[in-house]
Formats: C-alpha cells, structure tokens, sequence
C-alpha cells in the first residue's frame, strides 16, 4: 500500500483545515487508516483512526475539534481540522495497516506511512 497525503499549510488558530490521504495498492480500501503528527523534538503522537466499517477513535487532545472520515470509493482519508491551536502545528502522517490493533495508538503497530504534510498553526 502507497500512501500519499496533503493538504497541509499555514492557519490561523480557530480556522480550519483539511487533510487528505489517498492510498493505492489492490486491498487498500479495506484497510484501517489513521493519522499521526510529529512536533519537532517530540514522539510521534496518535491523532486518529478509522476502520473500514467505519469505527472511529481519537487522541483527547483533539476530540471535538478534528473528524476522521474515508471515502472507500476514492481510497481515500480526510482529517478535518477545525478550531486548530498552536500546539497542534507538526507534520502530519497518515497510516495503514490490514486489520485493526488494539493498540493503535503506538506508531510501531502500523505498517505502511505516507511522507508527511506540514501543518502550521498561527496564534
């Protein structure tokens, strides 16, 4: 599986900004997808995953503020960003893997990584 991501730049903190991934390879739609961001000098941190029936879970620090959401048609995974904060600026990667982990929420559990978007938060 290939992942491609996009969509990243600059925003002014309470704007909004979307996020795109789009994945090839011949069982990607199946696939559960997620997003991870890394700030500098910081761990690469969960964001948020969706299964390919559609289950949904997030990191706390972005509950309410960010969806998750796919487009199996398109091959496809969006991460809507509204009301960003400062903190929130890094560079973003989206993530695959065949079949759901309980833990997901540790980067060595995925299997396949897109090259990163840098998003970019102003106070």
């Amino acid at each position: 599986v290939q992942l491609q991501a996009s969509g990243g730049g600059l925003v002014q903190a309470g704007g909004s900004l979307r996020l795109s991934c789009v994945a090839s390879g011949r069982t990607s739609r199946s696939y559960v997808m997620a997003w991870f961001r890394q700030a500098p000098g910081k761990d690469r941190e969960f964001v948020a995953t969706i299964r390919s029936a559609g289950s949904i879970y997030y990191a706390d620090s972005v509950k309410g503020r960010f969806t998750i959401s796919r487009d199996n048609a398109k091959n496809t995974v969006y991460l809507q960003m509204n009301s960003p904060k400062p903190e929130d600026t890094a560079v973003y990667y989206c993530a695959a893997r065949q079949y759901f982990n309980v833990a997901y929420a540790r980067s060595s559990v995925w299997d396949y990584w897109g090259q990163g978007t840098q998003v970019t938060v102003s106070s």
